[in-house]
């Protein structure tokens, strides 16, 4: 079938991209009869872009105007089609957009299935800066994409998911689409956690999510069939500068050739100092700010970041590239990054052990899973702290 965006796009020569023309028919399709200036406002254009587009697609025969603006036939047939929305539960979706009602009783049984399922994870590595959100969230992050029209008749990348955002995404789809064979977003993971990867694999398996997983070290080069492929993608880096440069850019590797493509970054609050350097990074990669959202991601047990995260929105621009493409050999994770020896003491029998890159235990999570070494006693005081190296 004709693409009637890329032609619209040629002829109009947006600098917001060709992404906006799908929203704008879209828009068109859910809200038959909107008015070109409730249009405009929806998709946040001035009135005389909203205007022109709307004129370009009248042309090509996918919309007309009559006491309001309306999908043809034709326009209708290629939104469902092509741009995979045949088959959509609109008036869940409609609710699901319009954000007046609570979506957590509209998707009750949704969460109930990830609370269950996220209680069921692996356990996290701290080593490698994993760390739980809770459930709430994981959905949160799946309605963020739909929210930014990066879900539906997507191809979406996790770039790592021990937070299970990718189930989330499935389970919304399944919600969004009755009868599943009709919907088509594709969904990936990528993680070098094979036990997390295993058990989204499971679910997937189970729920016929459409997921699929690949075991990658993102210290290397992404593979090249999984580059420009992508529309969006998810990621929660370690929370250090080196760790959401090597996400991000990866992830860009992985993005179609596009501007306008949403990435979703959640990342700890940080001081001034250390966010100015975070957005040189992103100025450095050719990406812009579309929102910053504080406190949106929640975690289990996160005292370190207060247990609750930010929710970075970036977009493409004709400028985006990946700030590093070769193989990466620098300190990653916040235990290499922040290298200190700790020393605590069993509040038990008085022990002292050294934690850290160079202890007796790496972490202190491990300390007290495996128990002091004299009386296998798992409270400890901290009584000394230095940083090496």
């Amino acid at each position: 079938m004709k693409n009637y965006i890329e032609e619209t796009y040629t002829n109009v020569q947006l600098q917001e991209g060709s992404r906006i023309i799908e929203q704008l028919l879209v828009e068109c399709y859910i809200r038959r009869g909107i008015s070109t200036k409730e249009l405009a406002r929806k998709i946040l254009l001035p009135v005389p872009v909203a205007t022109a587009i709307k004129k370009e697609l009248i042309k090509t025969g996918v919309l007309t105007q009559d006491r309001g603006v309306h999908c043809t036939r034709k326009g209708i047939a290629y939104i469902e089609n092509e741009l995979g929305y045949g088959g959509l539960d609109r008036t869940l979706y409609g609710k699901l957009m319009a954000n007046k009602t609570d979506w957590r009783t509209e998707l009750a049984d949704i969460l109930s299935i990830l609370t269950e399922l996220l209680h069921m994870r692996p356990q996290v590595n701290v080593q490698i800066d994993q760390s739980k959100c809770t459930p709430e969230t994981s959905l949160r992050r799946a309605l963020l994409c739909l929210r930014e029209h990066a879900l539906i008749g997507k191809q979406i990348l996790c770039v790592g998911d021990d937070d299970l955002v990718s189930v989330s995404l499935g389970f919304l789809l399944k919600r969004l689409f009755p009868n599943t064979r009709n919907q088509r977003a594709v969904i990936s993971v990528i993680d070098i956690d094979e036990r997390f990867l295993q058990y989204i694999r499971d679910i997937a398996r189970k729920e016929q999510l459409p997921i699929t997983c690949h075991n990658i070290d993102l210290r290397q080069p992404l593979p090249k069939k999984l580059c420009g492929q992508y529309d969006c993608f998810f990621t929660d880096p370690p929370y250090t500068l080196q760790g959401m440069s090597l996400f991000i850019s990866r992830g860009i590797s992985a993005l179609k050739k596009e501007k306008g493509l949403p990435i979703f970054l959640s990342f700890a609050h940080k001081s001034p100092d250390f966010t100015l350097a975070l957005q040189r990074e992103f100025v450095g990669m050719g990406l812009s700010i579309r929102e910053i959202i504080s406190h949106f991601n929640e975690y289990e047990g996160a005292q370190m970041i207060g247990n609750r995260g930010q929710m970075i929105v970036l977009k493409t621009t004709e400028l985006t590239s990946p700030d590093i493409t070769a193989t990466f050999e620098d300190m990653l994770y916040t235990g290499e990054v922040k290298r200190t020896l700790r020393t605590y003491q069993c509040k038990l029998c008085s022990e002292s052990i050294i934690v850290g890159v160079e202890g007796e235990f790496f972490t202190i999570e491990e300390l007290k899973n495996q128990g002091c070494p004299v009386c296998e006693g798992n409270i400890f005081a901290l009584i000394d702290k230095k940083h090496i190296g």
